[in-house]
């Protein structure tokens, strides 16, 4: 009988020691988990007091990016190329202006222009 009585007390104290450890790794996550909420929070707050954007934040403005203004893409009438409108070569025809992404389609576009006048 001695022999499973030392059994029982072996397993008993395997068990207390397992829960132990399990009640121990339980608290470190509750606990590691209010420090990084607690941590978000406060950064929230001092980020809402302070107006200045956090690096890595998913807005991604800089005083750099906000002092140049927004690029404006066109489309050229020939090629159907998106360019942005600074880049372009303008061609000004009555009131409006057309966009061209070389020189080429704006040559191409000139002369289908010329066929079209000859023919109508």
């Amino acid at each position: 009988m001695e022999g499973t009585a030392g059994a029982v007390t072996i397993y008993k104290d395997a068990v207390g020691f397992l829960s132990r450890t399990m009640r121990f790794l339980f608290w470190l996550i509750i606990v590691s988990w209010s420090v990084a909420l607690l941590r978000r929070v406060v950064a929230w707050m001092l980020r809402g007091v302070t107006g200045a954007p956090q690096p890595g934040s998913s807005d991604g403005s800089s005083t750099k990016q906000s002092a140049t203004p927004a690029r404006l893409l066109v489309r050229d009438p020939v090629c159907g190329v998106h360019v942005a409108e600074v880049l372009s070569i303008p061609l000004r025809q009555g009131a409006g202006t057309l966009h061209f992404c070389s020189i080429a389609c704006r040559d191409q576009y000139l002369e289908s222009t010329k066929k079209l006048a000859a023919n109508g």
